[in-house]
């Protein structure tokens, strides 16, 4: 989804607030080089990546949907069983 330049600006504004104050915690499917199909800005998208990864811990759980895992497993054993 493509968020517009108010809308980063605004998560831009809240995440500078909270530097260093509170934690923050994200999720995404998409790795930071891909970012810049949500905040088409370039050196927005740049700054709020920034904002997220300083002091801060990078947990990649790989590309692969867990739920998809899971479900396709549950239909494996379905069909043994």
């Amino acid at each position: 989804m493509e968020l517009d330049r108010r809308g980063a600006e605004l998560l831009f504004q809240v995440l500078t607030e909270r530097e260093e104050k509170n934690s923050v915690a994200i999720a995404s499917n998409e790795s930071f080089a891909g970012w810049t199909k949500t905040f088409t800005d370039p050196r927005l998208c740049a700054a709020i990546v920034d904002r997220l990864t300083f002091n801060g811990t990078i947990i990649e759980t790989g590309t692969d949907s867990y739920r998809l895992a899971s479900t396709r497993a549950r239909a494996e054993q379905q069909a043994v069983g």
